[in-house]
């Protein structure tokens, strides 16, 4: 098991791994299959912009005033409104789930606003799904502006402060572009983990590791030609969600290529030198697809800023995000994406991926190594 590393030997090692992928079925439809497949489902089902929003509207003054103001509603594009008499319990929409919001129009809506200039009209929000009673909420003050001009037939009047709201990078604020991104780091964290976790520990079971180590190649050529086949799947995985994000939901890419790629690669080897760790540590593949499920999917999902935003989060999770490489990785690709970051830009995020895959492939070579040598 001594020597020096020799490139040779851990070809011989890779063109090995490559046949047993080519006649493992159920690793190449993980590795081609759940890309395209996760892409599909999360790009097409998660969405954060709420559309259809079933509206319930209390109209007790029934006039021409109270019926524009539900049909500012409904001409917003955000709300399907439906009419209900008031009953004793005024929330009973709400309570059986019929309504995310109800509105509530007084007697005398239209007497007051013409007399007085002014009326009031009530919304009440569902707050049990706070993400959804949160974006309604939002959509009220644009559609507060929209009633006053329909109803008054004038504009609002101007403020000595006048404060306009511009998004860049994503102007339209579609949510597709913020998710589809980050796509990749989910997919690649579950296929670099598992995938080599499984392989290994499947070799261990078999008793085929042990006449692997019984020639003269070291726990290092192993693990480099290990890590060559799994690495490549891993960026036809990643080029399939980038062709995804591009062609089926108009994702724009403004970054580098070239950084993509290298990324890429720190990213898998990352994710496949902690999948190898596992392997060696348990030696089963059931134990192997447990601690990978903790390993890849909760931190690529939970704790890389994917669903939840870092800054929101208590100070402890802000601080354990950082040993995991999917945050890292998340922040460059969205980088890439959305805003053309330049090297300048990602050169943190991209050395601390470095350094980690340094750190991860140091202590699996030595786990293996103190494991296979007497």
């Amino acid at each position: 098991m001594n020597g020096f590393f020799q490139p040779g030997r851990a070809l011989s090692i890779a063109r090995k791994e490559v046949r047993h992928i080519l006649r493992d079925p159920f690793t190449l439809g993980l590795a081609l299959g759940l890309p395209l497949l996760m892409v599909l489902f999360f790009g097409y089902a998660m969405d954060f912009n709420v559309h259809d929003i079933r509206l319930t509207v209390y109209d007790q003054d029934r006039s021409r005033a109270s019926r524009q103001l539900a049909e500012v509603f409904q001409s917003s594009g955000y709300f399907q409104v439906r009419y209900r008499d008031l009953g004793p319990n005024p929330a009973a929409a709400l309570d059986s789930q019929a309504a995310k919001a109800a509105l509530f129009i007084e007697p005398h809506f239209e007497r007051d606003l013409f007399r007085e200039g002014t009326s009031t009209a009530q919304v009440l929000i569902d707050g049990s799904d706070n993400s959804t009673a949160g974006v309604i909420g939002g959509y009220l003050s644009g559609i507060q502006q929209a009633a006053a001009q329909r109803l008054t037939g004038q504009s609002p009047p101007a403020t000595p402060v006048q404060i306009t709201t511009r998004y860049l990078f994503n102007g339209e604020l579609n949510s597709r572009w913020f998710t589809v991104p980050g796509l990749s780091v989910v997919v690649l964290a579950i296929l670099g983990i598992m995938l080599t976790a499984l392989t290994v520990a499947r070799e261990w079971e078999t008793g085929s590791m042990e006449l692997l180590l019984s020639t003269p190649v070291t726990p290092l050529e192993i693990i480099v030609g290990k890590l060559a086949p799994y690495l490549v799947m891993g960026l036809i995985a990643q080029a399939i969600i980038y062709l995804a994000a591009r062609l089926l939901f108009g994702v724009p890419f403004l970054g580098s290529h070239l950084w993509l790629l290298v990324s890429t690669l720190m990213f898998l080897a990352a994710s496949m030198a902690q999948g190898l760790l596992i392997s060696v540590v348990t030696r089963q593949q059931i134990a192997a697809i447990q601690f990978s499920q903790m390993a890849g999917q909760l931190p690529s999902l939970m704790l890389s800023g994917f669903i939840f935003p870092i800054e929101s989060m208590p100070v402890f999770f802000q601080y354990l995000t950082m040993i995991f490489p999917a945050r890292w990785f998340m922040i460059v690709l969205r980088g890439l994406f959305l805003r053309g970051a330049g090297f300048s830009e990602l050169a943190g995020p991209m050395a601390v991926l470095l350094a980690m895959d340094v750190f991860f492939i140091t202590l699996a070579t030595k786990r293996f190594k103190k494991d296979v040598e007497p």
